[in-house]
This record gives structure tokens, C-alpha cells and sequence, in this order.
């Protein structure tokens, strides 16, 4: 590891601090703290926090390098989460989302051919309508890889499939997403911002992001859904479609994890069902 951060930056690492088994916060020999991570998806994150960083509205840490295997960020000092820092997030999120995308899809510009959420691949299709985008890259084929789901369980996803487009509520142009913006990504910081970490960028669907930060909670969350909707309220009826949306992330995680995740996915389609 130490090699490739030297690689990557041109100094000398002159301490290491293990943060989990594929994330390490590092010394430079200039006295810099950042933060080395080895991941598959090294290109795709280094492309996603360039594109969000690029709006102007929430902050990210900034690229030191990345090779095809190695990304080196800059270490940004964790913090007390509060209300003030999460309406002020709600605030930017809603800005970042405005920022655009040219399609639903949409790569990062730089971005290499195959994206990536967590451990999971990811692909960069990119098409102008959201519901059977969708259905077709978002649920398909992560319903596919799902070993864990049995032949009735996945049933119910087909039917949201089937359905979706009187279940995607009104239309909406494309947003620039996060794209995994689960609580743990969600970066409170020592100078009293929210940062934003460890992004699946793409062109998507606004409620998608907003879906992601209730599905295993966040902090302040209904500052951040305040701030949000001073900004740029979703259209009506968005937290019924919170299921529907949380579909995707569900489904990367059945795929990862197993029947862990199993029950929560189904559920959610079922719930998708009852819009």
C-alpha cells in the first residue's frame, strides 16, 4: 500500500492508520494527512468526485491521485453531526441535484467504461427516460445476480418492473446524483460541514438519492429533508416512491451480502406495488 501511495502522490508515506480492511488515513512526508483506498472502482470514484466537486455545491475531497487500483483523497477531519450543518446540507444536495446531467446514466466525464457501487459493478447506460432506465439497468440485473432471491421473491420485483411506469410518479429531468448516498457516506466534519464521500455518480433520478438516506438512517434527517425542500421541493407524492427507489441499493446489497439483505428488498417491492 505504502508503495502505491508514493506512487500516486510522489512522497513518502511516514505513517499508516488502518480505518478498515481496504482503507488506510496516511502521513505524507509533507506533513499531509489522506486517505488511501484500494478498490476496483479507483478511475469510476476519482471521475464522480471531479463531477460533483465541478457544481460548486457540496463539498468533496479532493483527488491526489488515483491509479487502476489505488485512489488517494484528501483526509478531511471528522466531526459532530447538528442541525445547522444537516438544513445547510439539505440546502446543497438540493443545488447539487440541479446541477444536471445530460441523461439518465450519464457517466462522469473521464469515467472509465464501468462504474461501480461499493463492490458491486456498475454500468453507465444511458438513456433518456427514467422508468425503464430503470427497470432495465437499475433492477434487472442486479435481480439477476441475486442468488439469494428465490424464484417468488423475484416475482415481485418483475411486477414492479412491469409497472413502472405508473409507478415512477412525474416525469423529472435528469440529476446529477451521488448515486450511494447512505448514511456512512454522508461525512460529518470538524469544520461544521457535511461532506460528501465514496460516491456511484451518474445521471439519475433526484428521489434516488433522497430514497438512499432513509434506508438505514441519517442523522438529522428531517433537517436535511427541510433544507432540501426549501430548495427544490420533489414532486408530490415523493415519499411514497421512497420504496421504489430504494430498490436499487437493496438489490446490490442481496447480491453482495446474500438473504441478509433478502427480506428488506422484498418488502420494499411489495410496498413499490402498493403505490
Amino acid at each position: 500500500m505504502t508503495d502505491a501511495v508514493a506512487e500516486i502522490t510522489g512522497l513518502e508515506p511516514v505513517s499508516v492508520h488502518g480505518l478498515s480492511s481496504s482503507v488506510w488515513e496516511v502521513e505524507l512526508a509533507d506533513g499531509d494527512l489522506v486517505v488511501a483506498k484500494q478498490t476496483d472502482g479507483a478511475a469510476a470514484e476519482a471521475a464522480g468526485l471531479a463531477w460533483l466537486a465541478e457544481s460548486g455545491t457540496v463539498p468533496v475531497p479532493g483527488v491526489r491521485g488515483h491509479d487502476d487500483r489505488w485512489l488517494v483523497i484528501e483526509q478531511i477531519e471528522p466531526g459532530a453531526s447538528s442541525p445547522a450543518a444537516a438544513e445547510r446540507f439539505g440546502r446543497q444536495l438540493a443545488a447539487l441535484h440541479a446541477s444536471g446531467a445530460n441523461a439518465f446514466g450519464e457517466a462522469p466525464p473521464g469515467a472509465p467504461a464501468d462504474g461501480w457501487i461499493g463492490l458491486a459493478a456498475m454500468d453507465y447506460a444511458a438513456e433518456p427516460n427514467w422508468p425503464r432506465w430503470y427497470a432495465e439497468h437499475r433492477i434487472a440485473p442486479y435481480l439477476a445476480r441475486a442468488a439469494a432471491l428465490t424464484s417468488a421473491e423475484k416475482t415481485v420485483f418483475e411486477q414492479v418492473c412491469d409497472r413502472i411506469e405508473e409507478l415512477a410518479g412525474p416525469e423529472e429531468p435528469p440529476a446529477r446524483l451521488h448515486g450511494d448516498l447512505w448514511s456512512g457516506n454522508v461525512h460529518w466534519a470538524a469544520d461544521g460541514r457535511v461532506w460528501l464521500i465514496d460516491p456511484a455518480a451518474h445521471g439519475g433520478h433526484r428521489e434516488t438519492d433522497l430514497a438512499m438516506l432513509h434506508l438505514f438512517g441519517c442523522p438529522h434527517l428531517d433537517r436535511v429533508l427541510l433544507g432540501y425542500v426549501s430548495q427544490s421541493p420533489p414532486a408530490a407524492g415523493w415519499q411514497r416512491r421512497i420504496p421504489l427507489h430504494q430498490l436499487f441499493p437493496l438489490l446490490v446489497h442481496v447480491e453482495l451480502f446474500g438473504r441478509t439483505y433478502a427480506h428488506q428488498a422484498v418488502t420494499a417491492a411489495r410496498r413499490a406495488l402498493e403505490l
